[in-house]
């Protein structure tokens, strides 16, 4: 695969440095006048655009108190087989275009940057220079092509705590399972952050990863293992018009899980190693790249070969530090297979979920924490579950039971650093789930040291059911845990300086769309006091098949990837 464009690296950065160097609320010429991209319809024919080229909408990200990434990808035939969008195999300048105001009359940066065809004629701008704890719209042109607008927000200044922070956190979208309604019902929040915790997009092709009754729609192509079709894949979720808004609402965090490769990968080590796969190293640098790409993500963030920093951390002023983390791509291969085992290897005190050097960068972040709230944004089950009432514990491999040394360091590293509201954040599982942390979970009667909120899929699994939490097989067996819903839909926090609360929401139907959303129940962790409180539960819906009486098999069986 060819380098970054050295070109399109410079023209990128340049015009963000210069767009940094005028004085915020500066007046410009309406976005309608003489511009670099302002070609006319007829020269931009000649070059092969004759279409909107703005189909996959716009996208936000990483924020800071100065500024945020603002992202877009040019594609005028979002599933073009090639992975190219019906692009020209030329570059092409894009402006770009902050606002102070919602109806875009106040200019207050611009500039131009290069859609290169090496990277698939994606966008990504770091934009600085603006003022603290704010809202900004954006939006991008291309000759007589104007993007939908997209709403942005920079961070409080970093001695500063803002106000609440209204966050929203989701996790894995089978485009075949069922409609994204569980996206544009959080735009509708309005949230002033969004974490995806992984499961962005699916890698298998149609009739591969079925619920029963049948997919609602269908993956175009065969399984993602090239460029192309990553690419291609891509391009099919971003033209989802309730992902689209849900990317325009709110700037967002992003961190990948498995999908966005292939199922249960770890390291460079495939889901079915058994099976000889040579090119599996070369299908994880597609991957990577072309997740990049398709992400509003910094520079730092750019893949090198097999490689990519995706572990990174966002402070949210004084509020609230979210440690992004990366639980794929150094982890020691699960231990006994993928699913529920007992497994010696899980207490193997060398093997890792993280890698030595991102475990030892979030213990580092831990000791030099001043934030009110340190939020741990990951992948996969923190907390121990055990699915076995008797002396055995057999748990998942995939999660952090399969890598407990690893999570008891963390957990430790924490304690000892007198982080004062550790948070972690999940996704992977497709039910929401609440939960205390402990050091020992042996011990249920020792202290809790942290908080855990699972935020379900948006449409993975299909509709799910309504379910009485307090019938779960786990909650018996562990009693740290504290809550659970097998509904579609994702969790919206608002992180205040005494308390974060968290509204886990819900949506009746995704395989077919426009449902409505409703809050199933609200959990509160107050300040300095480890551990989940429900102050709300929603009655169980009686009209909903209940899962009350579910088995552990049949519990685990719907958390197994495929069926």
């Amino acid at each position: 695969m060819s380098k970054l464009n050295r070109r399109h690296f410079l023209v990128t950065g340049l015009a963000a440095g210069a767009a940094a160097a005028i004085p915020a609320g500066a007046a410009h010429a309406d976005p309608s006048g003489p511009d670099p991209a302002a070609e006319s319809a007829q020269s931009l024919a000649s070059r092969g655009l004759t279409t909107d080229p703005f189909t996959l909408g716009v996208a936000c990200g990483d924020p800071d108190s100065e500024g945020f990434v603002i992202w877009t990808r040019l594609a005028q035939q979002p599933m073009a087989e090639d992975g190219l969008g019906g692009m020209p195999q030329r570059p092409f300048p894009v402006q770009w275009q902050i606002y102070a105001d919602e109806r875009a009359r106040r200019v207050v940066r611009t500039g131009v940057s290069v859609a290169a065809p090496e990277w698939g004629h994606s966008v990504h701008v770091e934009v600085q220079g603006l003022s603290s704890d704010r809202e900004y719209w954006y939006r991008f042109r291309v000759g007589p092509y104007v993007s939908q607008l997209g709403r942005a927000r920079t961070a409080p200044h970093p001695l500063s705590y803002g106000g609440g922070l209204a966050m929203a956190f989701v996790s894995c979208a089978q485009y075949e399972h069922g409609y994204f309604t569980s996206y544009r019902r959080l735009a509708e929040e309005h949230p002033d952050l969004v974490l995806h915790l992984g499961d962005y997009q699916y890698e298998y092709t149609r009739n591969t990863y079925t619920i029963p009754g049948g997919n609602v729609r269908h993956h175009e192509g065969p399984e993602t293992e090239t460029l192309a079709g990553y690419r291609q894949r891509h391009a099919q979720y971003k033209a989802d018009p309730d992902l689209q808004a849900a990317h325009a609402a709110a700037p967002w965090l992003v961190v990948w899980d498995d999908h966005e490769l292939d199922n249960n990968w770890a390291d460079e080590v495939p889901e079915r190693p058994e099976i000889p796969q040579p090119n599996f190293l070369t299908r994880r640098e597609a991957a990577f790249r072309a997740y990049y790409e398709n992400m509003p993500l910094r520079r730092t963030s750019i893949p090198r070969g097999i490689d990519m920093q995706l572990y990174r951390r966002i402070r949210w002023g004084r509020m609230a530090t979210f440690h992004m983390l990366d639980t794929r791509q150094y982890r020691d291969d699960q231990g006994c297979g993928d699913g529920y085992r007992d497994c010696p290897a899980a207490v193997d005190p060398a093997r890792s979920i993280t890698g030595a050097a991102q475990e030892e960068w979030l213990l580092n972040g831990f000791r030099h924490s001043r934030a009110q709230w340190d939020i741990l944004g990951q992948q996969v089950f923190f907390a121990q579950r055990d699915n076995n009432a008797g002396p055995v514990k057999v748990t998942s491999q995939d999660a952090w039971d399969g890598y407990v040394a690893s999570r008891r360091r963390i957990t430790q590293g924490w304690i000892d650093a007198q982080v004062r509201n550790p948070v972690v954040l999940t996704g992977d599982v497709h039910a929401h789930w609440a939960s205390d942390l402990k050091l020992d979970y042996d011990d249920p009667t020792g202290p809790t040291v942290g908080s855990e909120l699972v935020a379900t899929s948006i449409s993975t699994g299909g509709n799910g059911a309504d379910s009485d939490p307090a019938a779960h097989p786990f909650l018996a067996i562990n009693p740290h845990l504290k809550f659970y819903n097998n509904q579609r839909g994702y969790v919206l926090t608002k992180i205040e300086r005494d308390q974060m609360s968290a509204d886990f929401k819900v949506v009746p139907q995704v395989q077919t769309p426009g449902s409505e959303v409703y809050t199933r129940a609200t959990y509160v962790i107050e300040d300095r006091v480890p551990g989940v409180q429900q102050t709300y539960l929603r009655p169980l819906d009686p009209t909903l098949r209940s899962r009350a009486g579910m088995t552990v098999e049949e519990t685990v069986r719907l958390e197994t990837e495929r069926p």
